[in-house]
């Protein structure tokens, strides 16, 4: 008799899934429409002319965000530059000779430096020689905070004290309060697999988030602590409560946004990894269709070499659990039915 009904829940199971995965498809765009880490407008053009060896596009870009103080897409377009640079640095060479002193082009080499010094085996001892290139970026413009940023990931990889972290985090938050690649890079240094613990991490994002402004991405900041809890190992009951309402917040923060926005899809990616790892497969799927094609690498590249695949695997796996779970027959085709 058991075995008979393990039998029949498999069997409605299938049969659920066969009848709701096409229908749960709605809103998702196909596999071949999902971009990886795709750039926005401002960016595309600018990468486009450094792939041919001109720097002036993303000079003009980057002079832009200095100039009106957008410090979020500084952040985002000197990272996104800079790892772009390490295969091919012609434009930014180029760029270096044309304007030696130009703070943009100093803030890219600072960041451009960090990165391919994280990469070597002699990490630390590489981190340590980039130190006069952040000086210099950070010189640039005294009220940028980006470059504080590149010092905090720079202090992270250079086993640098507490004492230093803080004293570079006070500079931070001076020129940018609520700059979200700030409090990213603070709170990584702060995570039990660097410097701190997971509660020491959770503390620091939940502040953040209760004094950041509604709609800022440092609201999300919890969900990040969550994310390093789930892959430190099973979480307590405790910190069960603390991942959820993370999620909660997060999902909060997703709402104030629209759907395919370039903007939050980072924290949107970040999100669905989290609701699925919480078994939350039908809020997962709402924020997979909210993410439309803008697929980014980060959660994914923490698990696999390829992060789009596994994106899209994901996204599929959750379809099937939703519709497994979803009645054979729901209210309005049992009336239907009924009416034959």
């Amino acid at each position: 008799m058991v075995r008979t009904m393990s039998f029949l829940r498999a069997l409605i199971s299938t049969a659920r899934m066969v009848r709701h995965t096409p229908q749960l498809g709605a809103g998702l765009p196909p596999d071949h429409e999902v971009l990886l880490d795709a750039p926005d407008d401002r960016l595309a053009p600018a990468l486009v002319s450094a792939a041919l060896g001109d720097y002036e596009r993303a000079a003009k870009v980057l002079a832009a965000t200095r100039e009106s103080a957008e410090w979020e897409n500084r952040d985002r377009y000197v990272t996104r530059l800079a790892v772009f640079a390490k295969s091919r640095d012609a434009w930014l060479t180029a760029w270096l000779r044309a304007a030696p002193y130009d703070p943009d082009a100093a803030l890219v080499r600072a960041e451009l430096a960090v990165h391919r010094a994280w990469e070597s085996p002699a990490r630390a001892e590489r981190l340590r020689e980039t130190g006069p290139l952040i000086d210099a970026a950070a010189d640039g413009d005294p009220r940028d905070p980006v470059p504080w940023r590149v010092a905090l990931d720079h202090a992270r990889g250079s086993h640098a004290p507490h004492s230093s972290f803080e004293a570079l985090w006070e500079q931070a938050v001076q020129r940018s309060s609520h700059h979200y690649g700030c409090h990213v890079a603070a709170l990584k240094y702060l995570s039990a697999h660097w410097y701190g613990s997971h509660r020491e991490c959770f503390d620091f994002a939940e502040r953040a988030a209760e004094d950041a402004l509604p709609g800022s991405l440092v609201r999300a900041l919890p969900l990040r602590a969550a994310f390093v809890q789930l892959l430190g190992g099973v979480p307590t009951p405790l910190q069960t409560d603390r991942i959820d309402a993370a999620a909660d917040l997060a999902i909060e923060l997703s709402a104030s946004y629209g759907p395919d926005d370039p903007w939050p899809a980072e924290v949107r990616n970040l999100l669905a990894f989290v609701l699925v790892e919480r078994g939350r497969w039908t809020a997962a799927l709402d924020q997979f269709r909210l993410i439309g094609p803008y697929a980014t690498s980060f959660p994914w590249i923490c698990l696999t070499e390829d992060p789009l695949a596994r994106f899209l695997e994901t996204r599929d796996a959750v379809r099937i659990q939703v519709a497994s779970a979803t009645p054979l027959l729901r209210r309005a085709d049992r009336s239907g039915a009924r009416g034959h």
